[in-house]
């Protein structure tokens, strides 16, 4: 499995040195990422590789603007397999980045 790879000091410049904005986006990422992994999960469901790979791509970019390099790496795998129409690992890279945000669901 991936590891997390936060970094937590360019999070925090994202958000201005600002802990209370830094806090604000975090609850923002965790939300909008447990609706995202919902939809990769449904569109695994349904065969839909676009629903797949849109979701995963709005998981990248969030990560991304956050750092989180372990979620980001395994949301644009999940992404270019969907554009790609191949949903074959599909399964194992949505459950890889459910135990990532899971795990990081615990930091601040």
């Amino acid at each position: 499995m991936a590891d997390l790879e936060w970094d937590r000091n360019f999070a925090l410049e994202q958000a201005g040195d600002d802990e209370e904005m830094l806090a604000e986006l975090l609850v923002l990422f965790h939300d909008s990422s447990a609706s995202d992994l919902a939809r990769i999960n449904g569109g695994l469901a349904a065969g839909d590789s676009v629903a797949v790979a849109d979701a995963a791509h709005s998981i990248k970019g969030a990560s991304a603007s956050l750092g989180v390099e372990g979620v980001r790496k395994i949301a644009a795998e999940l992404e270019k397999k969907g554009r790609a129409g191949d949903l074959s690992q599909g399964g194992e890279l949505a459950a890889q980045l459910a135990a990532l945000l899971k795990e990081f669901e615990g930091q601040r």
